[in-house]
């Protein structure tokens, strides 16, 4: 209960602060390196060609700025003993305003430099950053709240993800890109949300410092240092107004700096507005620990006399901490690895909002088809239940597919007349246990091994209730997982464990399900079915997987040669029995790729052994040449050919878009060519370079239920990027064909000369008014990156006039990057309701990876 609650109040907090923390974060990056940025802006402004002749004193700098602006009085003056550094001047501010201007003089002659590029820029950066163009107060009130709000989401981000391994360093830090869907999400969110927490802690803490005044106060206390009481000028102005007016002379005052601090690094002389005023010196020695770590002086300019010596080194530990908030703030504590250590991690700010963000829309939508199924399976259920001993059937699920599947077994053994009690596995108590002779356990594993987060209770109570007898119950599990964490189906395991302890009978073996595998399911099914029981699991799966076909690759095109992105190639492909199987748009094509034939070879040089004996593979007679290709790649040899053979693991089939239908009269792909440190992509090698044309190809077609084509008369846009084409021009396609133009296509790439995919097909449905809108994004065409979520962007308005007129919007392409920042600007231009509304429509599809 204890950890829902957190749960509940992280996202909360993610989805209600996360958008302006995100802009925060970027805004941080840009000011950590502000400094470099302008400088590379304006060259022999902030820096100038070093000359072999002295620097003016501040008193000779003075006098020449007077001389070149009479009419404004100089505030502040910077000095650097850094070889070239310009002097920073700034002016007293104009009446009605607040800060004057700063501008930069030649440290030779105190003629003033031309003004920075890009100030006003960042001028406006930090004004967002710090108080977000809001009033002081109120800005400051809401960033405070920001700061405890980043606070809040990066300690309960790191209970909610404690794993259960905590000394585990890869439990803690890796990140796993061979991790897909949610799995995916989570990994990335959590990991990165890991290395970048103590960051955000120091973001969070030293923003508050600033933001909050009663939180400074606190700080201030506990370090033992009270805030400087404001300085009172009234009685001093009444005596200086009766005196005439003393110009200010800085060379005494200099004098008396450079004997107490000969060896220092910059110095900043703040003046008065009269010369018997004295003037305050703010300056980092030359072993200064950072830029906050200065000492400061106060001198009287007529005499000279130090009236007052502050060093750093000499401040209480508090007073050095407090010094360092900004530099602990900024990264600059740590020096340059520390600034961009910072950068970094304000940046990785919008992948949490986006990957967050994501998260819970898949939770919702989850949650929602939940709903609905439940509902179709209660009002289609048969009455008629014949009694006897029911069957417990309990789950334990993370984002609904445990209980989906639950439900659905459970719908089976109701139809057969099976009574059945259906529960969360949390809810599931030793006296329930005792009233039910037979139990069914479907449950997912969250993350590494660990247990959904509705179900974290159980594995204390199982090790509680271990003495205790269950002998009279005869069970059977379901374990859900991903077969890329170490821990497959670790919480199945450890249930299964649990009641074998416990003395309970297993009806068979426990059945693992990597990512909701077909074939996995179809056993849980036929195994209580020879127990009995007849599940349901064949509405959720086809009962048979569709069969593997041999086909021909016909032909194979470049599409974009000269581009500046890996090789895109359209293939085409005739089935060898010469019959077109039917499929819909959308579908996928699942393709068994083959290794490179002189990586065999060199395998077969490493074993010793000869391609050409004859062997068995997959009931199959063969060469052992052709059964490698298709296989695993063994480390060792074994006795003898046949026997490594029967030890090979088939490769895994890798999926594709069809981008064609059945009218078409071939399959059509559009396949990128991925370049790995070790050579091509296994798939995407074998398809675009060393599968020759006219070989043979097995593959077999999919339906993507999740891709499906929209309604008949429904209006439909489309949006991708690169191969994401394939997809989208499948869907073009069929609708074309069906006389269906309500079309609005979005694509982009990098270059319009090189990768216009489809250029003349496009351009011809767009004159014939089968495709109403093409917009394309090329984004290395122009200095700006434009891509198409910026065109999505710009066409706001007509995409909620065609959303109005119950569009279906089909998103297909590259997760990151374009997938997200569709969601990002949908979101911004629906609203979370409106999107989520989209989604519930299922009006909302995607086929991203």
């Amino acid at each position: 209960m204890f950890k829902k609650i957190w749960f509940q109040l992280h996202w909360f907090i993610g989805i209600t602060a996360g958008t302006l923390l995100m802009t925060i974060g970027v805004t941080g990056a840009l000011l950590a390196f502000r400094e470099e940025i302008m400088e590379a802006l304006s060259p022999g402004v902030m820096h100038v060609q070093v000359r072999q002749q002295a620097t003016l004193t501040p008193q000779q700098m003075l006098e020449r700025l007077r001389d070149a602006e009479p009419q404004r009085r100089v505030t502040t003056l910077t000095l650097s003993a850094e070889p070239g550094a310009s002097v920073r001047v700034v002016f007293a501010p104009p009446p009605g305003e607040r800060r004057g201007q700063a501008r930069y003089a030649d440290p030779y002659t105190g003629a003033l430099l031309p003004p920075v590029t890009g100030a006003e820029f960042f001028e406006f950066t930090e004004r967002f950053h710090r108080w977000l163009l809001l009033p002081t107060e109120i800005g400051k009130i809401v960033l405070g709240t920001l700061a405890l709000s980043l606070l809040t989401l990066a300690l309960s981000g790191l209970y909610l993800r404690w794993p259960r391994r905590p000394l585990s360093l890869r439990a803690w830090l890796r990140l796993d890109f061979q991790l897909q869907g949610r799995s995916f999400l989570w990994n990335l969110h959590s990991v990165i949300g890991t290395w970048s927490l103590v960051m955000y802690v120091i973001f969070a803490t030293t923003g508050a410092y600033w933001a909050l005044d009663w939180f400074k106060d606190g700080v201030n206390t506990l370090a033992g240092e009270s805030r400087r009481a404001p300085m009172q000028r009234g009685e001093g102005k009444k005596k200086e107004a009766a005196a005439a007016p003393v110009p200010l002379d800085l060379t005494l005052a200099w004098n008396s700096f450079l004997t107490q601090a000969p060896d220092y690094q910059n110095a900043q002389l703040r003046l008065p507005e009269q010369g018997t005023q004295p003037v305050q010196i703010f300056f980092l020695s030359h072993d200064a620990p950072h830029e906050r770590a200065r000492s400061r002086m106060v001198v009287a300019p007529q005499t000279g006399e130090v009236r007052q010596l502050e060093r750093y080194e000499d401040k209480s530990r508090g007073g050095r901490f407090i010094a360092a908030i900004y530099p602990l703030h900024m990264g600059t504590y740590f020096g340059l690895p520390g600034r961009i250590i910072m950068a970094v991690a304000s940046l990785m700010m919008p992948l949490f909002g986006i990957s967050g963000w994501m998260l819970y829309l898949d939770r919702r939508r989850k949650k929602a088809a939940l709903r609905a199924e439940r509902a179709s399976i209660d009002s289609g259920e048969a009455a008629s239940v014949t009694g006897g001993e029911p069957v417990l059937v309990a789950h334990a699920s993370q984002t609904g597919q445990a209980e989906r599947i639950a439900l659905h077994t459970a719908a089976g053994l109701r139809k057969s007349g099976v009574p059945v009690t259906l529960l969360p596995l949390a809810q599931v108590t030793p006296e329930i246990l005792r009233h039910h002779r037979r139990l069914l356990v479907i449950a997912s594993t969250f993350g590494e091994g660990d247990a959904p987060d509705s179900a974290r209770g159980v594995e204390k109570r199982l090790r509680q209730a271990a003495g205790q007898s269950l002998s009279h119950v005869q069970y059977a599990v379901l374990a859900l997982g991903d077969r890329h964490y170490t821990q497959f189906c670790g919480f199945g395991h450890t249930l299964d464990h649990g009641l074998r302890q416990c003395g309970a009978k297993p009806m068979f073996p426990l059945v693992e399900v990597d990512r909701m595998d077909g074939e996995a399911l179809r056993k849980w099914e036929s195994e209580l079915a020879a127990h009995g029981l007849q599940a349901a699991v064949s509405d959720i799966l086809p009962t048979h997987a569709p069969a593997w076909q041999t086909w021909t690759l016909t032909r194979r095109v470049l599409m974009n040669p000269g581009s500046q992105g890996a090789p895109l190639y359209h293939l085409e492909l005739q089935p060898q029995d010469g019959t077109l199987p039917a499929w819909q748009a959308g579908a996928l094509v699942e393709i068994l790729p083959r290794h490179a034939p002189d990586r065999i070879a060199l395998l077969l040089q490493r074993l010793q052994l000869d391609g050409a004996i004859p062997v068995r593979h997959q009931s199959q007679s063969c060469t052992l040449a052709l059964a490698l290709s298709c296989s695993v790649l063994p480390h060792h040899a074994l006795a003898d050919a046949q026997g490594l053979v029967d030890a090979l693991q088939p490769l895994t089939p890798r999926s594709y878009s069809a981008a064609s239908v059945t009218e078409d009269g071939a399959l059509h792909l559009l396949v990128r060519q991925v370049q790995h440190e070790d050579g091509l992509g296994l798939a995407s090698g074998w398809l675009t370079e060393f599968a020759p044309l006219q070989s043979a190809l097995q593959l077999r077609l999919v339906h993507n239920a999740g891709f499906a084509p929209p309604p008949p008369q429904a209006p439909a846009i489309f949006i991708g990027n690169g191969s994401g084409m394939a997809g989208l021009r499948g869907h073009l396609l069929a609708r074309i064909h069906a006389g269906q133009t309500r079309n609005w296509l979005l694509f982009g790439e990098r270059n319009e000369a090189h990768d216009f995919l489809y250029r003349e097909q496009l351009q011809q449905w767009l004159a014939q008014a089968k495709l109403t809108r093409l917009d394309l994004a090329f984004s290395r065409d122009q200095p700006e990156r434009i891509y198409v979520q910026d065109r999505l962007r710009e066409a706001a308005a007509d995409l909620r006039h065609w959303l109005d007129q119950g569009a279906v919007l089909y998103v297909c392409g590259s997760l990151e990057g374009m997938a997200a920042g569709v969601d990002a600007v949908l979101t911004a231009v629906l609203g979370e309701a409106g999107l989520q509304d989209l989604i519930e429509q299922n009006r909302y599809r995607r086929d991203v990876y």
